[in-house]
């Protein structure tokens, strides 16, 4: 297979707006979920019962059709980005509640015990203790979520809303297959970036680890 490596560098503006445009799309999704799932997965331990429904819940929305959740959303939202964004963040809940809940789950119980005999209320103690020990597993599933979402968001380009997908589909429709690969290659690049990063954001909140890494 030939690329045509001068159409890409004539075309590196149009790729690098639509690649800002497809983080954008794939992201912005990531964030909401986390903004959800945060206190529902609290809710969720707080009150076992919550848990199973949710999850169910969440798994149903998951096992759809990306395409047939865009086109089920365009009567209500018609063809515009939160089209593509509002179902990739209800995708994103059946990874990120129960990372939530078994992040919360892995705070073992002396812990608890002594963040309380510290003088540790409920609130202080998630903040505080609970949510930074969660903090390598909820960012294992936003790892998951956000390459994920990376991906599906060129789907919604059927719609008329997918970022680097449009390069992909006109590529299709040219049989011009230099566009397909370049949009296809910054898609991968894209998800290892993101993926990185959210590495490096784990390091960043858990100093702990580092530590004790070094010392072993």
């Amino acid at each position: 297979m030939d690329i045509d490596w001068g159409w890409i560098g004539e075309h590196t503006d149009s790729l690098g707006e639509h690649a800002v445009l497809h983080l954008r799309l794939a992201l912005l999704p990531v964030l909401f979920g986390l903004l959800i799932s945060l206190p529902l997965g609290v809710a969720c331990r707080r009150w076992g019962w919550l848990y199973p429904p949710a999850l169910t819940l969440a798994n149903i929305m998951y096992a759809i059709p990306s395409l047939a959740l865009f086109m089920l959303f365009i009567d209500y939202t018609g063809l515009n980005p939160s089209t593509v964004m509002i179902p990739l963040t209800l995708y994103s809940l059946s990874v990120l509640v129960p990372n939530v809940v078994d992040g919360l789950a892995s705070v073992s119980e002396p812990v608890r015990q002594a963040a309380t005999a510290m003088g540790f209320g409920p609130l202080r103690r998630l903040l505080q203790v609970e949510l930074p020990i969660a903090v390598p597993i909820v960012i294992a599933g936003t790892r998951v979520a956000a390459v994920s979402s990376i991906s599906l968001v060129a789907v919604g380009q059927l719609i008329g809303q997918g970022g680097l997908g449009a390069d992909i589909i006109r590529g299709y429709q040219l049989q011009f297959q230099t566009q397909i690969v370049a949009a296809t290659a910054l898609i991968i690049l894209l998800a290892l970036a993101t993926d990185a990063i959210l590495v490096l954001v784990q390091r960043v909140l858990t100093p702990w680890a580092r530590a004790r890494g070094a010392s072993a």
